[in-house]
């Protein structure tokens, strides 16, 4: 998610996969897929940066061969899966 400011002042947080169209007409319009629409006060280039910088971001954590805890098995011995029928 990338952090955008509204015209109010206020934060907002927007996916940036979702995003359809940016257009700059003295203020910054975006428009997601879903089909809402959001005025904000950062410019194009500034927002084109801080969704490349949060792909970036992703695919350093998914190179980096950095295992979290939660997405490896200890062992065999301990790994249950959890089915309740």
């Amino acid at each position: 998610m990338i952090r955008l400011t509204r015209l109010d002042g206020s934060e907002l947080f927007i996916n940036p996969d979702l995003i359809e169209t940016i257009e700059e007409t003295p203020d910054t319009h975006i428009a997601l897929l879903n089909g809402n629409r959001y005025l904000v006060l950062e410019p194009t280039r500034i927002i084109i940066d801080r969704i490349v910088a949060f792909k970036a971001k992703i695919q350093r954590r998914c190179l980096s061969g950095i295992e979290k805890k939660y997405l490896r098995k200890q062992s065999g011995d301990n790994y249950r899966p959890v089915c309740i029928l």
